[in-house]
């Protein structure tokens, strides 16, 4: 049997803050929901079900959240799912409800990821002692940084790459009422004179922490024909994993990425994605991540992406836009994070995108990824149904 066509006709996010005192976690994943379901001119009622997903509960130190949530988000009496694998979890959230409605288990679903980092401390829940992770007690920053100067010796990039990733996003920020960061007096000199943090990642080339949430409102033929608004349809989506740690594991490139997003493309009818693709939302919690990952998703030849970066080809009104909201080096949820990529990539092809939308934008990638670079989700959206 043929799978159902999935229309994006909602979208909700809050403003992305260090801290929202002013509401409580229910408040704050209401309010995304709320604008969702705006945005798609319904109500609650007109939600089949929810489906949910966070980063670790001993962030915020709150077990199974989901079940208070349940009122908040409209659930009571209807299916409610949660989703979890870190820092991807957003985009893993969104392609469990996309299967919802593509195997027609239920007509319209209301996805919904969220953080509310400034009730926890991310960097110590990213730094649990032995023997439950390897003694690696200096967050995500410390682990990342050796793949960081893997790739810098592997490629022979100069060591300006990071801080031309994080100049851009920072100025694309600008342009995203939504962003956490509105650095309005950013020039790339601060970023290169900003405090080293785990060499060769300094200050201004990593995410913030963000209290934020993101929603979509997903939908079948039939729904999306209701729509007050342009669709997005999905044409692709893949999640794949390998562990953290394992003889062989290619840390700068990890197999389970290239696989993933080749399973997107070929699900997609993409044969070249720097030619087919018109924007992408990349996951670049620390700057050095965009070049490597234009390698990893096929945009780049291994060796070749920080060459893409420091010609401006993935500059806002570049060859190959690479996030055009400020990305997570700008908002960082982290369990919404990957929601907001996907999310902003449905925004793009509706042409619904604001001050950051790419013009004439028709096919745009939301990449996740997480945990210790071992779980992906990608989707590929497109402004015209898939043809099959």
């Amino acid at each position: 049997m043929s799978k159902e066509p999935v229309a994006v006709v909602g979208v909700g996010q809050t403003k992305h803050v260090a801290a929202r005192r002013d509401v409580s976690i229910a408040g704050l994943v209401r309010e995304a929901a709320l604008r969702a379901l705006t945005d798609a001119e319904l109500t609650w009622a007109d939600i089949d079900a929810v489906v949910i997903g966070k980063a670790p509960d001993f962030f915020e130190g709150v077990m199974m959240p989901e079940l208070y949530l349940a009122d908040a988000l409209g659930a009571v009496g209807k299916p409610m799912l949660r989703v979890h694998t870190a820092g991807s979890v957003g985009g893993s959230t969104a392609l469990v409800a996309t299967q919802l409605v593509a195997g027609r288990v239920h007509g319209t679903v209301l996805t919904l990821a969220f953080e509310k980092q400034s009730e926890s401390n991310a960097m110590w829940g990213l730094s649990l002692p032995i023997p439950f992770q390897q003694p690696l007690l200096a967050g995500a920053g410390g682990f990342f940084a050796p793949h960081v100067r893997a790739y810098m010796r592997r490629t022979g990039a100069p060591d300006t790459v990071g801080s031309l990733v994080a100049y851009k996003d920072r100025r694309n920020a600008l342009k995203n009422p939504y962003a956490h960061l509105h650095e309005h007096d950013i020039t790339l000199e601060k970023v290169q004179a900003s405090p080293m943090l785990w060499d060769p990642i300094r200050y201004s080339e990593t995410c913030p922490s963000s209290d934020g949430a993101c929603a979509m409102v997903l939908t079948d033929r039939a729904g999306a024909a209701r729509s007050p608004r342009p669709p997005a349809w999905v044409h692709g989506g893949a999640m794949r994993s390998e562990p953290t740690l394992f003889a062989g594991k290619d840390c700068v490139s990890p197999r389970a990425g290239k696989d993933c997003a080749a399973d997107v493309y070929r699900q997609a009818g993409i044969a070249d994605p720097r030619r087919d693709i018109d924007a992408v939302e990349m996951y670049v919690p620390f700057s050095w991540y965009e070049p490597m990952w234009l390698e990893n998703l096929g945009f780049a030849d291994e060796g070749e992406g920080w060459k893409l970066t420091e010609s401006g080809v993935t500059e806002l009104d570049g060859d190959l836009p690479v996030n055009m909201s400020g990305g997570v080096l700008s908002t960082n949820p982290i369990g919404a994070s990957g929601m907001i990529r996907f999310a902003e990539a449905a925004l793009q092809v509706r042409g619904l995108a604001g001050e950051h939308q790419v013009e004439g934008a028709r096919r745009a990638l939301g990449h996740a990824y997480g945990g210790g670079s071992q779980f992906f989700a990608m989707w590929l959206v497109g402004a015209e149904p898939p043809s099959s």
